[in-house]
């Protein structure tokens, strides 16, 4: 396992990858938009599985939806793919260690995150397309029950949320940074996964998925003027979670490190973190 300053310095190489990764801008939107779809099947495959257990007032309705969800992430990991959540951690902490310039990272944010919305949104409209919540009913259904207790959230309660999910997230992308076993990665993925959706905390794209469907299906809890509240306040908390209280945290866990302290060792040391997203 690498030491908290080898992660650091590959997250340091991460980070400027990212950042470069705005000089082909087709191929980084693109990466975005299959970023995006891969947590849209997360959804899906989510309410598919639990809807059923959720109509029949099972108990286990959000073990199985955290269970299920894991696989969305695991996919962005492996297949690679551009996933705002968890370059919130890691433009961030590259900016810290002067990697990168501030003003370059937040801007290859802001483009990882429309690429994600229009990959999320292209993936739902296929999905309601397909008529596959017609059916499944129980898993239209919780799609409808989840946009409707999502009106009923507070603009705090939704940044709140957002600062719990992404903490939680990007302390996955972080254990894969710093773990050299494959099979450790994926575990560490699905546990930190289960942790947040059995919590009911908020990933600003997963629900880029959800109120696309809402949206396209004519959900009366699913409007534009409440997608964008729930896009900001949920983007700002999961910045706050995954940039300040992990990518910040460990940063100054890891003693503070700028590029010229870390190990020169570590930036050889890539664990597959450059297509986790």
């Amino acid at each position: 396992m690498l030491s908290i300053p080898e992660a650091l310095a590959v997250q340091a190489d991460n980070g400027r990858h990212k950042a470069r990764g705005m000089h082909t801008p087709a191929r980084f939107t693109v990466s975005g938009m299959l970023a995006g779809a891969y947590i849209g099947v997360g959804v899906v495959l989510m309410v598919t599985a639990a809807g059923p257990l959720l109509a029949t007032g099972s108990g286990w309705a959000k073990l199985v939806s955290g269970l299920v969800f894991g696989v969305a992430l695991t996919i962005v990991v492996v297949a690679g793919g551009e996933l705002v959540t968890s370059t919130m951690m890691t433009l961030p902490q590259a900016a810290l260690m002067r990697a990168v310039p501030p003003g370059r990272a937040a801007t290859a944010m802001l483009w990882t995150f429309a690429a994600n919305l229009v990959g999320s949104m292209a993936f739902a409209a296929l999905v309601v397309a397909s008529g596959v919540l017609h059916s499944n009913a129980a898993a239209g259904g919780m799609i409808a029950g989840m946009l409707s207790a999502k009106a009923h959230e507070t603009p705090a309660e939704l940044f709140v949320r957002g600062i719990l999910c992404n903490m939680l997230v990007c302390v996955a992308v972080w254990m894969t940074v710093r773990l050299r076993s494959e099979t450790a990665r994926v575990l560490v993925v699905f546990a930190a996964i289960l942790a947040f959706i059995t919590s009911g905390f908020e990933h600003v794209v997963a629900n880029m998925t959800t109120f696309t469907i809402g949206l396209l299906t004519g959900d009366a809890s699913a409007t534009l003027p409440m997608f964008a509240l729930n896009l900001l306040c949920v983007g700002l908390g999961n910045l706050v979670g995954g940039g300040v209280v992990i990518g910040a945290g460990y940063w100054i866990v890891g003693g503070s490190p700028r590029l010229r302290d870390v190990p020169k060792s570590a930036s050889h040391a890539q664990v597959g973190e450059r297509s986790a997203g």
